[in-house]
């Protein structure tokens, strides 16, 4: 057993020592929360904090995620700025 979890830490290293700091972030980011900024013009229009990750669908150009204040469901796209906050 004890071999098997080496084995695995191992293999977890290599992998994340071969990705990019960005990709590292990406995967190691699961359960934080973000603070997700819409703008339009150059304007903040909406804001909100989600509950955890922000995703986003392949072949999409919107985001989605739980809202940390109503538990509901946000989608969007357009002008998004997202931040990790914890």
């Amino acid at each position: 057993m004890k071999k098997i979890i080496i084995l695995f830490l191992a293999i977890t290293f290599i992998i994340l020592s071969s990705c990019t700091d960005a990709e590292q972030g990406k995967y190691t980011n699961f359960g934080n929360s973000f603070k997700v900024e819409m703008y339009s013009g150059g304007q903040l229009v909406r804001s909100w904090t989600s509950t955890g990750k922000v995703s986003s669908e392949d072949g999409s150009d919107g985001y989605f995620f739980k809202d940390a204040a109503t538990g509901k469901l946000v989608e969007i796209s357009g002008d998004v700025v997202i931040t990790n906050i914890d």
